[in-house]
């Protein structure tokens, strides 16, 4: 049978086809609908509650590979941006610190040319295993950074802005040769990708010898060579694993380390050094049988100083050191770089001329043949009414001596003290019965200076612990009658004040006596005897407290460095604080107490049988004010003068530094009881002759004819 097949149909079909291969030219194809691009469902659909807005892990997944390839990204192109610098920075070098006088001519330099390059074959495999041990056991098979390491220490960024922690030896490397030391996230990124370059670009042999010599051991040492020399006095190539894993303890922050600082750094140190040995012996660079024969800190030698530091001015360049860095804010491991010029309030006239005068008076004694005679120490100080310390004695040579004489806050100031007593009754008066109104005190008013007489509150007589009634007590051992407390200041009666701190209250004496300079730490206990000085001021300190008379009630912090540059720029320091003591008519009436008081020990002197003027230093300048003091014990015996320009202040006592440092009884120094009592007044006025003539700005001598 024949199927039928519509023609008119088929042949409609054909042409159709035709028509859509062979378009007339010039007729443009219409444009197909455009798809839609789909949105990303999210919040999802087909979902309801918080289940649409649970992303897909297709969708958890493509945001993952895109945060990581961003981050990659970013530190892909960082990375191939940051270059090695070609330089090391001003950390991995180090220069000399110069001291200069307060003329502008050098003092001292100090820099221990600590730094000397030691191949890494020469330096003893056990030691660099306890660096290695202690700093990164890892190093030879990490990548220059440790993951885990910075991981943590973002992660303390995060949390409390620290962001040291986490290092590997490489990024130390880095960071102590080619960057800053400031601890920011920026430097922390550059460092990790600096730190990856070098390890690809140098062998990790070059970069732990690179570390080894360039790391900072403290005791102003960089380097594990001149590190060895400065602890234990040989050469690395001469330590045991033991003296390594000491030295690899600093590593760690040799201020916290180091022993001869404080007992807490010993036992910090200690306890380092055991870990880092038991450490060597983990990671199997230490057998247990060598381990067992270090049980025993190998200590380190006492730190020396270098040769420019010797005489007196060691003593100069160590107070100027502190000064500079504690008013520069410069830490020990920047000071220790060197590169700094520090230019000095000392006067080179003045300084030889009280050395000179201690000298003589050290000449006097004879420590072989006379033990009162050992052990003698003479502080002295020189400072100006704006705070310069323009002259210091800090003992025989600093070299054999690092104690510093004058420095020193345990010898009592005795009867010295007494002025600030009579300027605390005149600024603020007395209150002698409890709860009542406070009276006026003048130079004239009057006090009982018998000996022995009791010493009295607003409840009636003093008594101690012990149940004993307290007398007043005048150390001369004399009576003096009614007497005015501005003769009595003159004439060095005791008693007077040991009331009148009573009367005034002693709170009040000792913020006077705080706000003329003298430290609240060295200040004694509030009883009756604060009055007559159990405090214990330094020389230094005690000038720097009387210059506030000549400057008229005004108290400068005493200070030793005038400006620090480093490399030529100014390094800022903080302004020493100055504020009133007293008022300035308080400070005139002290003076002419003090005044008179000269006048009485002249007299005295040239009362005194077989005392020829050279034993007493001459008579000093004119116009000056002045007092000696002692103590009931006898351990020290002062002098404590001014002009209008400067007040010096000196001490002797007896201490044995190798004992303790309590003072020492003074009798029988120089063979006699008496002689010795002369001698700080002996050593001021020769002192005080001899610079007469010296400008007290610059130090210059002023030309005149003496």
């Amino acid at each position: 049978m024949t199927k039928h097949i519509d023609w008119r149909r088929a042949a409609g079909a054909v042409r159709t086809a035709a028509g859509s291969r062979t378009r007339p030219r010039g007729k443009r194809r219409r444009p197909r609908a455009s798809r839609v691009p789909r949105r990303p469902d999210y919040p999802r659909s087909g979902r309801v509650g918080w289940r649409r807005w649970v992303p897909s892990w297709r969708q958890l997944s493509a945001s993952f590979l895109l945060a990581v390839a961003a981050v990659s990204g970013v530190v892909a192109i960082a990375y191939v941006r940051t270059e090695i610098p070609e330089g090391l920075n001003g950390f991995a070098t180090q220069q000399d610190n110069v001291y200069y006088w307060a003329d502008g001519t050098p003092m001292a330099r100090t820099g221990w040319v600590r730094r000397q390059e030691m191949p890494l074959d020469k330096i003893p495999k056990h030691v660099r295993w306890a660096v290695l041990a202690a700093e990164n056991a890892g190093f030879y098979s990490d990548p220059g950074v440790s993951v885990s390491g910075v991981t943590r220490a973002l992660w303390r960024t995060v949390g409390d802005g620290d962001t040291q922690g986490g290092s590997t030896i490489t990024q130390q490397y880095v960071k102590n040769v080619y960057l800053s030391q400031d601890q920011s996230l920026s430097r922390k990124f550059t460092e990790v990708l600096l730190a990856i370059k070098v390890d690809r670009q140098h062998s990790k042999d070059r970069i732990l010898e690179d570390y080894l010599n360039t790391s900072w051991f403290g005791r102003g040492t960089y380097g594990l060579q001149r590190a060895a020399q400065a602890y234990y006095g040989k050469d690395v190539t001469q330590l045991d694993a033991s003296e390594g894993a000491f030295l690899a303890a600093l590593l760690k922050g040799a201020s916290l380390y180091d022993p001869a600082i404080s007992p807490a750094n010993r036992e910090r140190a200690v306890e380092r050094w055991a870990w880092t040995l038991d450490r060597m012996v983990e990671i199997g660079r230490l057998s247990r049988e060598e381990r067992a024969r270090y049980t025993r800190f190998p200590e380190p030698r006492v730190p020396t100083t270098p040769s420019t530091s010797g005489g007196q001015n060691g003593y100069l360049v160590e107070l100027a050191e502190t000064y500079a860095k504690r008013a520069g804010r410069i830490s020990d491991a920047r000071f220790d770089l060197g590169g700094y010029q520090v230019y000095t309030t000392f006067q080179k006239p003045r300084t030889a001329a009280l050395t000179k005068a201690v000298d003589a008076a050290r000449a006097g004694l004879d420590p072989e043949n006379r033990a009162a005679d050992r052990y003698a120490r003479f502080g002295a100080a020189s400072v100006a009414p704006d705070g310069r310390i323009l002259a210091v004695h800090g003992g025989p040579d600093h070299q054999k001596q690092a104690f510093n004489e004058s420095n020193a806050a345990t010898v009592p100031a005795g009867t010295v003290f007494t002025p600030f007593v009579y300027a605390a009754a005149l600024e603020h008066g007395v209150q002698r019965e409890r709860g009542g109104p406070r009276t006026p005190v003048t130079p004239a008013t009057v006090y009982d200076g018998d000996d022995g007489v009791p010493l009295r509150t607003p409840e009636g007589p003093y008594w101690d612990r012990a149940g004993k009634m307290v007398k007043a007590i005048n150390l001369d051992g004399r009576s003096h009658g009614r007497i005015s407390l501005g003769r009595a200041l003159a004439e060095s009666a005791d008693a007077p004040f040991l009331q009148l701190g009573m009367d005034v209250g002693l709170e009040h004496v000792r913020r006077t006596a705080q706000s003329a300079g003298l430290l609240g730490s060295s200040l004694g206990p509030p009883v009756p005897d604060f009055a007559l000085g159990n405090s214990t001021p330094s020389a230094i300190r005690m000038a720097s407290a009387y210059s506030m008379f000549p400057g008229r009630g005004t108290h400068t912090e005493p200070y030793s460095v005038l400006r620090v540059t480093h490399k030529g720029e100014p390094v800022p320091l903080a302004a020493p604080r100055k504020r009133r003591a007293v008022g300035p008519a308080v400070a005139d009436h002290v003076t002419d107490a003090l005044s008179r008081a000269r006048e009485e020990q002249a007299t005295e002197e040239q009362a005194t049988e077989g005392r020829a003027d050279e034993e007493h230093g001459g008579e000093g300048p004119d116009g000056a004010a002045g007092k000696a003091g002692g103590t009931r014990e006898d351990t020290a015996r002062w002098y404590a003068g001014y002009t209008p320009t400067e007040a010096t202040a000196v001490v002797v006592y007896r201490m044995d530094l190798a004992k303790s440092l309590a003072p020492l009884p003074l009798t029988g120094l120089g063979g006699d009881s008496t002689a010795g009592a002369g001698r700080p007044a002996a050593i001021w006025n020769q002192y005080m002759d001899a610079v007469r003539d010296v400008s007290p700005r610059t130090g210059d001598d002023r030309g005149k004819t003496r």
